[in-house]
């Protein structure tokens, strides 16, 4: 079944927002156009309490962007975004919602992040999306979203290691930091996963 998986289209991460991406919001289109290409549309949604651990007014002294040690695993601290109920944590107005069948959240524990659309980053918990996945016969995932080198990065490589086929298409996700992104399809290439285009796939 081939599935599309939007990555925290949310307002927060769009220009203007919180944790904003550059040019973020050019991939809404992108995405909308895609969804009567796929069997199957999930989403994920970052949802944070405001006392987040990864926030970093949670530190006091510490600045945004720091890495720290965060009970055993490296973590950026990050400036408050997609707080739970917030508007910043809504999808993109313009997003299409109406063809997600399921909403992943994550980030929900306040001691731990969570990049990956199936687990936080100590793979402590599991949103339950592999499970439905699975559950569906979703085999051939497609990832869309932000941020490219991110969320939606760490997303497809726990794919990968589900099992999943993970493609991700290039012009529906952006990264937060460019000049990394390279770098991050190279890895996700060595990894096994593919990359497309939004042309490709219609």
């Amino acid at each position: 079944m081939k599935t599309l998986i939007i990555i925290d289209a949310q307002i927060d991460f769009m220009p203007g927002g919180a944790l904003e991406v550059n040019h973020g919001d050019k991939i809404i289109p992108v995405i909308n156009s895609l969804l009567a290409s796929f069997d199957l549309v999930v989403a994920t949604q970052d949802w944070h309490p405001q006392e987040h651990e990864s926030f970093a007014v949670n530190h006091p002294g510490r600045k945004e962007f720091e890495l720290i040690d965060l009970h055993g695993i490296e973590q950026k601290l990050w400036p408050p975004h997609c707080i739970q109920g917030s508007r910043g944590a809504e999808f993109h107005p313009e997003l299409n919602s109406e063809p997600i069948e399921a909403i992943f959240r994550k980030g929900v524990a306040p001691d731990v992040d969570s990049y990956s659309g199936f687990y936080d980053n100590g793979h402590r918990r599991s949103t339950g999306m592999a499970g439905f996945l699975k559950e569906k016969g979703a085999t051939d995932l497609y990832f869309c979203g932000l941020a490219a080198d991110i969320c939606v990065y760490f997303s497809m490589v726990d794919a990968l290691k589900e099992g999943f086929e993970a493609t991700l298409i290039e012009d529906a996700a952006m990264p937060l930091i460019p000049e990394e992104f390279e770098a991050i399809k190279k890895d996700i290439l060595s990894k096994g996963g593919k990359i497309t285009t939004s042309a490709e796939i219609k």
